[in-house]
């Protein structure tokens, strides 16, 4: 009758809500926090900063668009190789090195006479190194938060790096203006040596994932990792839950042209757009602390589809051009609905073996960066054909179609058998 109980109360256990609490109090996970919020925010100001210097150098909006585009570039490109280094080395090592060494590249662009060519081969290879950086951090997190855990700080971390954005979105011309952009990339080269310091003062050292058959080349690496994530069905379902903020994510991309539309002489374009970007991240940050505060680990599973629907759905009223107020709500509702990525990064931590989990990432960051960038580059041209609200509500009618596809697929994996009245909420 004992060894017939266990098995129950371990799964009680692994499905037990953790607290923030418990989880701020280990030291490794403080560190691994602190280094990602710092690093943040010196992107934040970096990323203002490059744009005004672009538009100052070339005065060309085109210009300017292109280098925020190259930004995606990188990991695109880059990211689905050098991720591999995530399990071929240390972890703490891969991003403790890549800290130093765009340390040393953002210092590089901040001195005033560097030419513009260079500029943006400097952009590119700062970003490029962001992808093992990323890759190693995702891959590491698992391993200093078990269970519950994980969901907890992957929402406290996801939460943190919007409010980061919120704060950078909403100070960074202020900061900008007061010290120019070349201190301003001075200060985010900065944040990567802290974050370099916090990280080997904060974070143990472990050895590299062991794996079977030694250290295999980088392009087999590549390889197994790709015919992992999608040779397996649901966690091709996940990456695609994933990739879905790609139709989400585009409103962002065209909140300049947006704000011009919506402007009325009572406040001013600047500040619209500033409220409109904003507006998600503030309800990425609400919906994280709700859905991971609230709700079981398995109810979780079970709402993912239903919430990747609320992340889309809600962008569709703009094809009625409601005023600025109604806009607002329904991206931060948007945004509370993109705190489904918590379940579907748990869910894919869980079903990645641990010695691949740093090439998995990678992949699945590249594919995310690519859907973004498409989205806003698509998003961009078509709001100058159609008009921004037209756009916008388009990318939330296909994305609410994907997800409830999506959603289908992801409860017939998962063996339920919903009524046909309500598909999820029956389970």
């Amino acid at each position: 009758m004992r060894t017939r109980r266990l098995p129950g109360r371990h799964r009680r256990a692994r499905e037990r809500q953790a607290t923030y609490g418990e989880v701020i109090a280990i030291k490794e996970f403080r560190a691994l926090w602190y280094g990602q919020g710092l690093s943040l925010l010196g992107d934040q100001l970096a990323q203002v900063a490059l744009a005004v210097l672009v538009y100052d150098r070339t005065g060309s909006a085109f210009a300017t668009a292109a280098v925020y585009a190259l930004t995606y570039l990188p990991s695109i490109v880059g990211g689905p190789l050098l991720a591999g280094l995530a399990d071929r080395f240390a972890r703490r090592g891969v991003m403790v090195a890549c800290d130093l060494i765009r340390a040393a590249l953002v210092g590089v662009m901040a001195l005033p006479f560097i030419p513009f060519p260079v500029l943006c081969a400097l952009v590119f290879l700062v970003v490029l190194l962001s992808a093992p950086f990323s890759a190693a951090r995702a891959a590491l997190l698992p391993e200093v938060l078990e269970g519950d855990r994980y969901v907890v700080g992957s929402a406290l971390q996801n939460m943190t790096n919007q409010a980061v954005q919120m704060l950078g979105f909403a100070a960074g011309g202020a900061v900008i203006a007061t010290m120019g952009p070349y201190r301003a990339l001075a200060i985010n080269a900065a944040t990567f040596l802290g974050s370099a310091l916090i990280l080997v003062t904060g974070v143990r050292r472990r050895p590299t994932a062991e794996r079977d058959g030694g250290k295999p080349s980088m392009w087999r690496m590549t390889g197994a990792g790709a015919r992992l994530v999608f040779g397996d069905r649901k966690l091709r379902t996940l990456v695609l839950f994933a990739w879905l903020c790609g139709f989400y994510i585009l409103p962002e991309g065209i909140a300049v042209p947006y704000a011009v539309e919506l402007y009325t002489g009572t406040l001013p374009v600047p500040v619209i757009t500033g409220l409109l970007m904003a507006a998600m991240p503030t309800g990425t940050v609400l919906g994280a602390f709700l859905f991971s505060k609230f709700v079981s680990p398995p109810g979780r599973l079970r709402l993912m589809g239903w919430m990747a629907m609320l992340s889309c759905a809600p962008l569709i009223v703009t094809a009625m051009r409601p005023p600025l107020a109604v806009v607002l709500a329904a991206w931060v509702l948007s945004g509370v609905g993109g705190a489904y990525q918590l379940a579907a990064n748990a869910a894919f931590v869980q079903r990645v073996p641990a010695d691949q989990r740093g090439q998995a990432f990678g992949l699945v960051q590249s594919g995310l960066m690519a859907v973004q960038g498409i989205g806003i580059l698509v998003g961009g041209y078509a709001a100058e054909k159609l008009g921004p609200e037209p756009v916008v509500a388009l990318a939330g009618i296909t994305g609410l179609t994907a997800a409830a596809v999506l959603a289908m697929i992801w409860t017939e994996s998962r063996g339920d058998k919903p009524s046909r009245v309500r598909p999820q909420a029956a389970t």
